[in-house]
């Protein structure tokens, strides 16, 4: 692997990464407003 694929490898990777992190970020919101919205009632 030269280096130049090597380093869009890793930047892939890295964006890869945030969006995952994102969605995790994103579910736990979610799910932390229905819980707050269930005990609400």
């Amino acid at each position: 692997m030269t280096p130049e694929e090597e380093t869009e490898f890793k930047r892939r990777r890295k964006s890869r990464n945030v969006v995952l992190a994102a969605v995790l970020v994103f579910f736990v919101l979610l799910f932390y407003a229905l819980t707050f919205v269930q005990m609400g009632r």
